[in-house]
């Protein structure tokens, strides 16, 4: 790979922009710039910017406090605007299925085929063709969510230059923290506070996405509503802290109780994913589950897809493979915001001009 500037990775989630700004070293990657910003409750909606002022505010107050002069952003975009389907096509050139696409997506796609932006990845390799067929990963967005996001990061003083999807945001973080185990199937879970990404890899290779409309948000409503606490102390009880206040008459096991219920919902939704994935794959078996997104961090859910699941579950660490300077950051608080930032990190592994 030749030496060049890296995009700055920045990730609008639904609870917080992260921001970060890696640099190219003799030995892979060192991180140069990391950040995150809490954004309000209802900025963000099912992907749609309500609130893009608080937004725009989060993004320039993290490139003033970090001192970033870096302009060009890569960004990820997840949700109900975002399409991604493995297809089957006949054997053709990139450039031919660049000039096929607009034909064949309008099949898969559930938008005005005017109204996105569409991106195809060739899955299989050359020369591994069978019957005359290949697999074709299509990506479609809304361009309404396209220039929502891009907008927001120019308003901020910025240049868009990538729009990546989330899921694979993830598996480029994956890929350099953990490298790819050959004859490996690995799922990556992004849970956070409004989606879980679900993206299933075999061999490296994605085969099975899908975005679930659940995520830490729902932790947080139950407790406000079966404890009658506020919204702000449920957030509190739901990461493992005491809620201050008249909470404190809140009872542990209560809570316990609520979070439980909710990390069976999301990993049965989970585990519906893994068994149609399981259903219609030639070899189904998985071998490893890897969590990450802010709602990695409540135990609960991560005890709970394992049982599910019956596959060992572990919390990924974008930072594994990433040098980091100990005087600069605290190890400490790396280590507990890692699973956050896999978004954050795969984005800033992009060069601004990759396709």
């Amino acid at each position: 790979m030749a030496k060049g500037k890296l995009a700055l990775g920045l990730d609008i989630g639904s609870s917080s922009v992260k921001m970060v700004l890696l640099k190219e070293s003799k030995r892979g990657f060192e991180l140069a710039h990391f950040g995150i910003a809490p954004i309000p409750s209802e900025a963000i909606v099912d992907g749609a910017l309500m609130n893009s002022t608080a937004i725009v505010q989060a993004i320039q107050e993290l490139v003033a406090a970090q001192k970033i002069k870096h302009k060009e952003v890569a960004l990820g975009v997840a949700g109900h605007s975002v399409i991604i389907k493995k297809i089957q096509l006949p054997v053709m050139s990139q450039e031919q299925l660049d000039e096929a696409i607009a034909f064949e997506a309008e099949q898969y796609i559930p938008f005005d085929i005017k109204d996105v932006n569409i991106d195809t990845q060739i899955l299989t390799p050359p020369g591994d063709e069978a019957d005359g067929v290949m697999d074709v990963l299509l990506v479609a967005v809304k361009k309404d969510m396209i220039n929502d996001y891009t907008s927001v990061i120019a308003e901020a003083g910025l240049t868009p230059t990538i729009v990546d999807v989330d899921a694979f945001a993830v598996q480029n973080a994956y890929e350099t923290a953990y490298g790819i185990p050959p004859g490996e199937t690995v799922v990556l879970i992004n849970a956070g506070a409004s989606v879980v990404n679900i993206n299933i890899l075999a061999n490296g290779i994605t085969s099975f996405t899908r975005d679930i409309t659940l995520g830490g948000n729902l932790f947080t409503e139950e407790i406000q509503k079966q404890l009658n606490v506020s919204h702000d102390e449920a957030e509190a009880l739901k990461v493992g802290g005491s809620a201050g206040g008249d909470a404190d008459a809140v009872v542990p096991q209560e809570v316990e109780r609520v979070i439980q219920g909710v990390a069976e919902q999301m990993a049965g939704e989970i585990q519906r994913s893994l068994d149609f994935y399981a259903a219609t794959a030639a070899d189904g078996r998985i071998s490893r589950v890897l969590l990450s997104g802010g709602t990695a961090r409540i135990p609960a859910l991560q005890r709970t897809i394992a049982q599910r699941c019956g596959v060992p579950v572990e919390i990924l660490n974008p930072f594994r493979n990433i040098e980091i300077d100990h005087r600069r950051f605290d190890p400490k608080y790396i280590l507990e915001v890692a699973p956050m930032a896999a978004v954050a990190v795969g984005l800033g592994l992009r060069k601004p001009h990759d396709k």
